[in-house]
């Protein structure tokens, strides 16, 4: 056993001391030490249920033969950090999340583990950890919050920010606001809709990392207790057979995440945190992957924001198991990778079936020929840009308009309110991206704001930060290289026109070579915006959007 450099031997009488001040017996200690890594905090309403997972979680892997020993793992709730500089400490932490891991586990020698996480970084945080640890783990979620209801209609938290702008907009009274504020969100659980949350938990399904239903049983069924209790017991099954996260998590399994990505509307968010997984495992993972694996890959599913279903629908209809067999009527997925079951992608799904075409669109009858996110390249974004394609209104598909240039969010958001912006402007809010946030804040208020004053299929935003899975329209970030680099998007002015061809990948700034090598050469760095403490650290090691923001060791 890995444990037994903590625990056996007289050279580790004094470790074993400090065990039994912990209160674990000499039987404890004869068997494999399994680390239960709990996200359980109580401002997170997607974690705050995790205590109960974490527990049965503790059950499963004692009624198997192990020891369950639980440690912490930090998170950060995107929507209450949203708007402010907290969303600075969003993206961010799935770095810390993965190194506090990477430190515990291996500082104590855990002969296994089981990942209980929920909301945005938690997800990929901890499966980096894995990767990089990789001994026996398998991945449970606190899972997916039930959709609220408001006037007989499912509602979500997106619902909730776009009333916001519809209160700007003089089109719902503060009355109303309060309505959807106390009914949104009506239970525990990670957002209700196909947001950065559940995107990741359903590709965990995907990658193999965890149990069938893992994304989708909502929070509150006690099936995800027993769900958490066969996690426990199946990662001794794990340990009894040696299979590792990266005998799990190879370059097929990633790329069966991707496709899947694109049948299920994940958010884009998805294209930052593939990449940074697939770094831990050694696979240069390119954005422009995506467009490759979308041309073959039709979208299937519409959950919201794109749509009028939910996470607890995509559950009822088969969950990603069904979503998965519908793709291999066309034979797009790898079968043959190994899984925590024990038994390959094919054999998993092999029986499952789809119980709602209207919630999983049959292969036969997509919502498109096309996968829910594309790549966008251009003079705009030579290095990529992300956008999710299958919530674009289809007027919104190709557009052409003036830029509208804003330095940050802010400004951006008291344009938007003001009245300011007019169909057909393309709203540029550059210097926000990895670096230059830093941090690489969400824009879920600017893309709300747009559509609750009713312009959502008139205007453009295009960032170098990026927008929650819980925006909708044409909001293209990750737009690569940023602008605290001296990307392209720094060099745009006011009033220059912009080309949006979602169908064409396109992203181009109609403005010439000549001019912008002009306009290169005035251009001068900005000065930090922070200068102390983890952004600072943070942005000196970042990368760009493109590239998953991973961090490296700055050359010299």
């Amino acid at each position: 056993m890995k444990s037994d450099a903590v625990k056996t031997g007289v050279q580790q009488a004094p470790h074993r001391s400090l065990f039994n001040a912990l209160g674990l017996t000499k039987e404890e200690l004869e068997r494999p030490l399994v680390g239960i890594v709990s996200s359980y905090n109580e401002i997170v309403p997607g974690h705050m249920n995790l205590d109960k997972i974490v527990n049965a979680v503790k059950q499963g892997v004692a009624m198997a033969g192990g020891t369950p020993i639980v440690f912490p793992a930090i998170a950060v709730c995107d929507g209450i950090a949203m708007g402010h500089v907290g969303m600075k400490y969003s993206l961010v932490t799935r770095d810390l999340i993965a190194d506090s891991t990477e430190s515990m586990a291996l500082a104590h020698q855990f002969d296994a583990l089981v990942m209980v996480p929920n909301c945005d970084k938690n997800v990929p945080g901890l499966l980096m950890a894995a990767a990089r640890v990789n001994v026996p783990t398998v991945f449970v979620s606190g899972g997916p919050m039930l959709a609220g209801h408001v006037h007989g209609q499912k509602r979500s938290l997106s619902s909730m920010f776009e009333a916001v702008g519809s209160y700007a907009a003089g089109t719902m009274t503060a009355d109303e606001v309060e309505e959807f504020e106390n009914k949104v969100c009506p239970t525990c659980g990670s957002c209700s809709g196909m947001y950065t949350a559940n995107s990741m938990n359903c590709l965990t399904e995907v990658l193999g990392m965890g149990l069938g239903g893992n994304g989708t049983i909502p929070a509150v069924y006690s099936e995800r207790i027993k769900l958490a209790k066969h996690a426990g017991m199946q990662v001794m099954e794990m340990y009894k057979k040696n299979i590792r996260p990266r005998d799990i998590m190879t370059k097929d399994a990633v790329m069966n995440a991707l496709t899947v990505d694109m049948a299920l509307g994940c958010s884009t968010n998805s294209m930052l945190h593939l990449p940074a997984i697939a770094h831990e495992i050694g696979f240069d993972f390119d954005i422009t992957f995506a467009n490759a694996i979308s041309e073959k890959t039709p979208n299937l599913c519409h959950l919201a924001p794109a749509g009028p279903t939910y996470m607890e629908d995509l559950n009822e209809a088969g969950g990603v198991y069904a979503v998965m067999k519908e793709l291999t009527k066309k034979n797009l997925l790898n079968l043959d990778c190994m899984t925590v079951t024990g038994k390959t992608v094919g054999e998993n799904i092999e029986n499952c079936i789809n119980r709602n075409p209207e919630v999983i669109r049959p292969i036969e009858n997509p919502y498109s020929e096309t996968g829910g996110l594309a790549v966008l390249t251009g003079n705009l974004a030579p290095d990529g840009s992300v956008v999710k394609r299958s919530a674009v209104v289809e007027e919104m598909m190709v557009h052409e308009g003036p830029a509208r240039v804003f330095e940050c969010e802010e400004d951006a958001i008291d344009a938007i309110k003001g009245g300011k912006i007019v169909a057909g402007d393309v709203v540029v809010i550059r210097y926000e991206g990895p670096k230059g946030g830093p941090g690489m804040r969400e824009m879920l208020n600017p893309t709300s704001a747009i559509a609750g004053m009713g312009l959502g299929s008139s205007v453009a935003l295009i960032t170098d930060g990026r927008f929650s899975g819980a925006s909708r329209g044409a909001s293209i970030g990750h737009v690569s290289p940023e602008a605290a680099v001296g990307g392209p998007i720094a060099l745009v002015e006011e009033g220059d026109t912009i080309r949006i061809n979602i169908p064409e990948t396109k992203l181009e700034l109609l403005v010439s070579d000549e001019e912008m090598a002009k306009r290169r050469e005035n251009w001068q760095p900005r000065e930090p915006k922070v200068t102390t403490g983890y952004l600072a650290r943070y942005a000196a090691m970042v990368t760009s959007g493109n590239r998953g923001a991973i961090l490296e060791i700055p050359k010299k």
